[in-house]
């Protein structure tokens, strides 16, 4: 599973000579202290490793040059406690590869109205030394994330929070692999893409893999492990009895968990980190993989069907973020529309593969035929999503540039059993309405796959594509369709 914590933020500050060592030694203090209280703090999901405060250009240089070679360090906060002259920070802001955010904050929330002094003041210089820095980042065209207020305010918190998990998902997709198993359904225009640019883009490369390659291991996994996965399956997911031992659909669970079994072998052996496959392309496979996606998918690879490598991507990248959260962040599909006037909906759903992470209540192993792929008949679990906040998201490439389209929507319970429907399902509701959602989501090119989150605002979103380079769009509970077309219209002239 993923672990944040092995993950690290560096927390440097900056002052200069100038104020001599008994001023600089009350600024280390104070900034080990704020770092410490980050790293401690049960909103901040990251260690924040306090950094020895830097004082000159080749200190400055030489630690952000370090932080770029540190593995596990996935970005750097900075503070200007004292006035840090910003012409010192171009060479080693020249050469950061890691996520920047800038905290302007200071040690003390009060001013000491009886007891302030010129050195109370020379020491506590954030209010000016933090925008001599902001400048140089502005002029040097550097994005970043700039967080305003005292550093143990809740919502300061809740905003490093945001960021670091961003910023997590990033260091993620940085040298990650994703398996195509066979390539993109055939005609399809969406989950398609310019792999070679994602890679130079994104970090993280996609390789297509021959089903011979994926269905001899399969064909190598022993009776034993296979027993063993089939225990699993009775104890955590609700079976009828023909799917039970000597049941009539006993063979296709059988080979479901085999198929499993030879996929996380591939995967583990070849260190993915997600992958895809398409039902066009099953060559040698007995049944398409319903459950053994929905699993992985749980123990946090990507995925997304028919070679959508881009969802997939955004899947892995969704589940990294959001760690540790409640609920969960799946594979997705705008499958068909409820259009009553009075209450209209989305049924979210796909064929087989929809994370058992986003159930609500104990899902059910079954088995039913599928009526496209021409095989037999898959294994897959079924249950309803609960309802509450959530969010779509969909990566799409749009030719000189990614965009991150994300629609915030309201999840509803079923109302309805749905009994002839044997598939992962999902109502919401798009904000700010049905047609405007809709429409905003079609006018700016959005997939009919998506990632879906349970536990993501737009927030962690929008910090995503900040530091991914990324063009971001929201529809949300504000959104006017006029004023967003307008937005797409500006936009076009902005990339080009």
């Amino acid at each position: 599973m993923i672990n944040l914590k092995e993950l690290e933020v560096w927390f440097i500050t900056g002052s200069q000579h100038l104020y001599g060592e008994e001023t600089l030694n009350k600024v280390a203090e104070h900034a080990k202290q704020v770092a410490d209280s980050l790293s401690q703090s049960s909103q901040i999901p990251v260690k924040v490793v306090y950094k020895p405060v830097v004082k000159t250009p080749d200190e400055i240089f030489e630690t952000l040059q370090a932080s770029n070679a540190a593995a596990n360090c996935i970005g750097v906060i900075t503070w200007m406690h004292t006035f840090s002259p910003a012409k010192m920070w171009i060479r080693g802001l020249n050469i950061l590869q890691k996520p920047l955010l800038h905290l302007h904050t200071q040690f003390n929330r009060d001013i000491p109205w009886n007891t302030i002094d010129m050195d109370f003041m020379n020491l506590n210089q954030s209010a000016h030394g933090d925008r001599e820095f902001g400048f140089i980042v502005s002029r040097m065209r550097k994005d970043r994330k700039v967080v305003v207020g005292h550093w143990q305010d809740k919502e300061v918190l809740e905003q490093i929070n945001t960021w670091t998990r961003a910023a997590a998902g990033w260091h993620d997709w940085q040298g990650a692999k994703f398996a195509r198993f066979g390539d993109n359904m055939r005609y399809v225009a969406v989950t398609d893409g310019d792999k070679v640019e994602a890679e130079m883009k994104f970090g993280f490369s996609v390789n297509t893999y021959g089903i011979g390659d994926l269905v001899a291991l399969i064909d190598s996994i022993e009776e034993e492990a296979i027993q063993e996965l089939l225990e699993v399956y009775e104890q955590n997911y609700t079976l009828d009895t023909e799917l039970l031992h000597g049941g009539a659909k006993r063979a296709s669970v059988y080979e479901a968990a085999k198929i499993e079994l030879g996929l996380r072998k591939f995967l583990t052996e070849g260190d993915f980190k997600g992958f895809t496959d398409t039902f066009e392309d099953l060559h040698g496979m007995i049944q398409l993989p319903g459950i053994a996606a929905q699993r992985l998918m749980a123990d946090g690879y990507g995925f997304a069907g028919e070679g959508d490598w881009k969802t997939a991507a955004l899947v892995r990248a969704c589940k990294v973020m959001g760690a540790g959260l409640a609920g969960g962040n799946a594979f997705m599909e705008d499958y068909t529309y409820h259009f009553d006037p009075e209450n209209s909906m989305v049924l979210g759903s796909h064929m087989l593969e929809v994370d058992a992470s986003l159930a609500k209540g104990k899902a059910s192993l079954e088995v039913h035929p599928l009526g496209i792929g021409g095989k037999s008949d898959p294994a897959r679990l079924v249950f309803n999503v609960a309802g509450g906040p959530a969010l779509n998201a969909s990566l799409i490439d749009m030719g000189n540039r990614f965009r991150l389209l994300v629609n915030e929507v309201e999840a509803v319970e079923a109302s309805q059993d749905l009994p002839n429907l044997p598939v992962a399902r999902v109502l919401w509701k798009p904000l700010p309405d049905m047609k405007t959602g809709c429409a905003a989501w079609i006018y700016a090119g959005g997939a009919h796959h998506t990632a879906y989150s349970q536990n993501l605002s737009s927030a962690h979103l929008l910090d995503f594509a900040n530091i991914a380079g990324l063009e971001y769009l929201n529809i949300g509970a504000e959104t006017n369709l006029n004023h967003f077309r307008n937005e797409l219209h500006w936009n076009e002239v902005y990339y080009k």
